[in-house]
């Protein structure tokens, strides 16, 4: 198996496997200025979101991390910004700026959107040009940076698809791979595992802390029944597990048996201790933990699934595991690597960690994902609390 991979190198050094022009706004009132520069441009991808306007605080800290991270992630070429107001959009643009890549910001204020959208098309049109002429070149797969969540987890999960994840962990980082986990919520019941999991005790500490606040700060204060009867999911109950203890070990094993993280990310936060493995504190929602997670710079998203999700992210191709032979049967055109195997026991997790690492392989030499494939584009915000 070769360790080569053809991808796009940036110029602050990064790696990407994708290669987008992103039109990005600011704030939810200048998404649709953003969709009519993509509509005139072809080769741009636009953006929208909801969130933008009167938030403050952490929670405008964290908005502020996801925009400036999305754009700056190393699957993007370059960035058309829009904005109502010019210097939340500077703002943007000069953190987007510091990875060297070429971005533009326009303020709608004083301009309407006529004249927003003409000069940014105008930009938008010379940045494709600049971006269909980049070259993918040789780079190792050890400067890739690989995240992962699971979802619509069940029994085959724990069992299959996330030890799957882990042994490509196992793998990959100790040869330079940079890789994320996360969903805060869904460690609770084996959060002393993964504390112990740290490569040391202060950053263990310090991951129990964090645990710790967002059970008592967000999520028992504000239940209406056990985790507020959304962990375990419905799905999770429906595929056979009972108690958020047993989906909390399922989900570790996506962290394989040698790794151990080596810092803590807040929300869209950008790994800063080098090479390794990190804890992002995160949702365990889909859409919005895939959206955090690439916004802190990863590359690729690997996403180990039971009962069938269908999630994908418009700049991250979103790689589907399943060792559920049910799915593999209902929802195929969803699946990425069919490591069903496992449970029929004609494949070991070892084997199952090498078709991962193949196709992670394939998919940063250009290979599109199942969710790539059928369009799917979620991005969600993390918002902490009403705006003013």
């Amino acid at each position: 198996m070769s360790d080569k991979i053809m991808a796009y190198r940036r110029d602050n050094g990064r790696v990407g496997v994708r290669n987008h022009v992103l039109i990005l706004p600011v704030d939810d009132i200048s998404n649709a200025a953003c969709e009519a520069v993509a509509n005139n441009v072809k080769g741009t991808m636009a953006i929208p979101h909801a969130y933008g306007r009167l938030q403050f605080g952490e929670d405008l800290d964290i908005h502020f991390r996801t925009i400036i991270g999305t754009g700056a992630n190393a699957n993007v070429a370059a960035v058309v910004v829009i904005g109502i107001e010019p210097d939340w959009t500077q703002k943007i643009v000069d953190g987007i700026a510091a990875t060297g890549k070429p971005v533009y910001g326009v303020s709608i204020e004083q301009k309407g959107d006529f004249e927003t959208i003409r000069q940014a098309s105008w930009k938008a049109k010379e940045f494709v040009h600049y971006a269909t002429e980049i070259q993918r070149e040789e780079c190792d797969m050890s400067e890739l940076w690989i995240s992962t969540k699971c979802g619509e987890s069940d029994t085959t999960t724990g069992l299959g698809s996330c030890p799957t994840v882990g042994n490509m962990y196992d793998k990959l980082i100790p040869k330079g791979v940079t890789g994320f986990f996360g969903e805060t919520s869904e460690i609770t019941g084996a959060e002393h595992i993964c504390k112990a999991r740290a490569a040391d005790e202060e950053t263990g500490e310090r991951w129990y802390k964090m645990w710790e606040a967002y059970q008592n700060d967000v999520i028992f204060a504000h239940q209406t029944d056990d985790l507020s009867d959304s962990q375990p999911t419905k799905g999770n109950i429906l595929g056979g597990l009972t108690t958020i203890e047993e989906k909390a070990l399922g989900n570790l094993e996506k962290i394989g048996r040698e790794c151990k993280y080596i810092d803590i990310l807040e929300p869209a936060e950008a790994p800063a201790k080098g090479n390794g493995l990190y804890f992002m504190d995160s949702s365990s929602a889909a859409a919005e933990c895939v959206t955090l997670m690439a916004a802190g710079g990863a590359v690729i998203h690997t996403f180990p699934t039971g009962q069938g999700n269908v999630v994908g992210n418009p700049i991250v191709p979103v790689i589907k595991i399943t060792a559920n032979p049910r799915t593999v049967r209902t929802m195929g055109e969803h699946v990425d690597v069919d490591v069903s195997g496992i449970l029929t026991r004609e494949k070991t997790i070892d084997e199952a960690g090498d078709d991962l690492i193949e196709m992670i392989r394939r998919t940063a030499n250009g290979r599109n994902t199942a969710a790539e494939a059928l369009g799917h584009r979620e991005f969600s915000m993390t918002k902490l609390y009403r705006s003013a």
